[in-house]
């Protein structure tokens, strides 16, 4: 058995539980045939994986605000929690969103680059505003969220951000390894 995806270990008999049977057969599908480390480890509780299945899927389909800027902000939220697996894994999402190389790169210390436009500039505040002061956003930064998106989008991008921010502290205290081949695609978009 190769090594586990995680501390919580393999999961016993994957293919008796019909739910991780659809949820891994849909991972293979969408990735060439290989499930990931992270959902490998969510398999752990099926029912919480599917539901939140649904609502990834949700945000990558259903939003009105731009994907570009949902990725935007999984990218800080990401980085503001320290967690290299979610970051990795979605800078081909970022770029496939819209973003370029630059601008993804640029993430850490946006407040110091040029390729950012003002939406951008402005969900970069939110989100680490919203990460950093734990929700308790000033007045001004909320404004120029405000100026720039409509309440739903706003909240699309806090739910999203605040959610993939709980997602990485959970992929750091389970330490869910980064498969190598997530570490190569993310360098092949250089």
């Amino acid at each position: 058995m190769t090594d586990a995806p995680s501390r919580l270990g393999h999961i016993k008999d994957p293919e008796s539980d019909p739910l991780l049977k659809e949820l891994f057969a849909e991972s293979r599908s969408q990735r060439g045939g290989r499930v990931l480390n992270l959902h490998l480890t969510q398999g752990h509780a099926p029912e919480i994986s599917y539901a939140q299945r649904h609502v990834i899927r949700a945000i990558r389909t259903k939003t009105k605000a731009p994907q570009s800027l949902i990725e935007l902000g999984i990218l800080r939220a990401a980085q503001i929690c320290g967690c290299e697996y979610e970051y990795v894994q979605h800078i081909p999402l970022s770029m496939k969103a819209g973003l370029t190389r630059a601008q993804v790169d640029a993430v850490e210390h946006w407040r110091d680059s040029k390729v950012y436009d003002e939406r951008q500039r402005a969900v970069l505040a939110w989100v680490e505003a919203t990460m950093t002061r734990m929700g308790d956003v000033d007045d001004a930064v909320f404004a120029e969220m405000s100026r720039h998106f409509t309440a739903q989008e706003i909240l699309e991008i806090t739910f999203t951000a605040c959610l993939y921010f709980g997602t990485g502290i959970m992929m750091k205290a389970l330490r869910i390894k980064l498969e190598p081949e997530s570490r190569a695609a993310a360098e092949a978009s250089r």
